[in-house]
């Protein structure tokens, strides 16, 4: 098996709530003013999504800055010696994007860099990045399991961390959803009955792939070169609920776990609404009722902070930070996420 032995997070210092939105001008595709005003406009936000506050990395801070220090705090949480990493991997997607800037650095890897700022100096100790969507930390996981299971690796770290802050487009409202933060863990072989039980990815690239994409600017006067995130939040939002609750069944049924069994879901949180019917659509699979406190939020105040959303609300379960919920000795967790690709991921956990 392969477990989790150490958890850590950072989550930034500046919180950003919606009236910070108050004096943005909000335009649609075409590059007209939106019709309602923006405490409308944050108002329908934050009932749809969930959200009311997100954090923002500090100015001096670029993403493998937030991907250290949460890394740190998993390893001083498995009280490990960081030299005994077989892999460093960091899951993120737009790199290290500098503070009024909206230019990405990845060269050398953000892994790269943070086994660097650790101060690791053994060579076979292999640092590499994953881009994967908000799925990222995930895929990293199941890559780490598969390395640890081949027996290519004893011990691995796995790093979710973006400043999605920096590449969002201030005309578009969907900018309001975005937040930056890291999450990470350490993980190794182990041989009891706790770790990975079951895992699922898939790529649905043929009709979907720029759901999720790079565009110009709302605002038709600025910079035509330069590219911001933008989505199709319906057609995002349709594609989640026709696939995401299928894959998690598939992936549980192939744990060897029943329904009834399972303790949480720990999912990708983007919206709260689309999670919510995810994981009712989920249930109604198994014709079962949702139960009550199965899939703890963070997203009120925390925003969607992508590939870090799950290591981060992970460890604030593990560390007794988040308010009824816990997770046991023997519990049973199913993970899964859906972003960008169009990628989904899922992975059984026992604890």
């Amino acid at each position: 098996m392969t477990k989790i032995i150490g958890v850590g997070n950072y989550i930034p210092s500046e919180t950003i709530t919606n009236l910070f939105f108050d004096k943005h001008i909000f335009l649609n595709e075409e590059g007209v003013l939106l019709k309602e005003n923006n405490a409308s406009i944050t108002d329908k936000l934050k009932k749809i999504t969930g959200i009311e506050e997100r954090r923002y990395a500090h100015s001096t801070q670029v993403t493998s800055d937030l991907g250290v220090i949460a890394a740190r705090s998993a390893i001083e949480n498995a009280g490990i010696d960081p030299e005994t990493l077989d892999y460093i991997i960091f899951a993120h997607n737009f790199g290290d994007v500098r503070f009024g800037t909206v230019q990405s650095d990845m060269v050398p890897s953000l892994a790269a860099r943070v086994k660097h700022l650790l101060g690791i100096r053994n060579n076979f100790c292999v640092a590499y990045d994953v881009l994967f969507g908000c799925p990222g930390w995930i895929e990293g996981v199941i890559q780490a399991h598969a390395f640890i299971q081949s027996g290519i690796a004893k011990r691995c770290l796995v790093i979710g961390a973006e400043t999605l802050s920096r590449v969002v487009d201030i005309h578009d409202r969907d900018s309001m959803i975005y937040a930056d933060g890291a999450g990470a863990a350490v993980l190794e072989v182990n041989h009891d009955d706790s770790g990975i039980k079951s895992h699922l990815s898939a790529s649905y690239t043929l009709n979907e792939k720029d759901y999720l994409y790079f565009g110009k600017s709302y605002n038709n006067e600025r910079c035509p070169d330069t590219r911001y995130i933008k989505m199709d939040g319906r057609k995002i939002y349709e594609f989640a609920l026709l696939n995401v609750p299928d894959a998690m069944k598939k992936c549980l049924d192939s744990s060897g776990y029943s329904i009834s069994q399972l303790n949480k879901i720990i999912i990708h949180q983007a919206n709260e609404k689309m999670d919510e019917a995810i994981v009712n659509r989920f249930y109604q699979l198994y014709e079962k009722p949702v139960p009550k406190n199965i899939m703890p939020m963070v997203i009120h105040k925390l925003g969607n902070s992508s590939v870090a959303t799950i290591p981060s609300l992970l460890t604030m379960i593990l560390k007794d930070e988040l308010e009824h919920h816990k997770i046991r000795k023997n519990d049973v967790v199913l993970f899964a996420s859906v972003g960008a690709g169009m990628n989904i991921n899922a992975f059984v956990y026992k604890f």
